[in-house]
């Protein structure tokens, strides 16, 4: 099961981050491979459904999570259905003195398909850092002053 876990330092408040991470339906607007994002069903203000639809070329998965928010330091997201055997992810936002933030991201799935379980961790290193990188400039564009 391929699993990531990161820490990075950002130049953004923790509740800028947050917003940034909890907005699942603005992700394909900047997320590499992230063919839609629809919130499907709403439990409550912290926690809600969504179906994402992931694909490149010819390869297209479709997956619901649920996912719960503690503003402004967390941002959680369990599998409830889909391709894959299991996917946990969190999201922590650390406050710093400064007005910057730590984020601590970990991710660990596997996909019931061997193949594509294979082909997906063949490229997980580079699929990680691609996606970070993707929030890393989509707060830029966001917040930069």
């Amino acid at each position: 099961m391929p699993t990531h876990a990161e820490k990075r330092k950002m130049p953004y408040s923790a509740e800028q981050i947050f917003a940034l991470v909890s907005d699942v339906e603005r992700y394909p607007e900047f997320l590499p491979w992230c063919r839609s994002c629809k919130v499907t069903h709403r439990e409550s203000d912290t926690v809600f459904y969504a179906d994402l639809v992931i694909g490149y070329k010819l390869v297209q998965e479709r997956f619901t999570s649920k996912v719960t928010l503690e503003a402004p330091n967390l941002v959680r997201v369990e599998y409830v259905k889909g391709p894959m055997k299991h996917l946990s992810n969190h999201w922590r936002f650390i406050s710093e003195p400064e007005g910057s933030c730590e984020v601590d991201f970990t991710i660990d799935f596997e996909f019931k398909n061997k193949m594509l379980q294979n082909l997906m961790g063949a490229f997980f290193n580079e699929i990680i850092k691609k996606m970070i990188g993707a929030f890393e400039a989509r707060a830029v564009e966001l917040y930069q002053k």
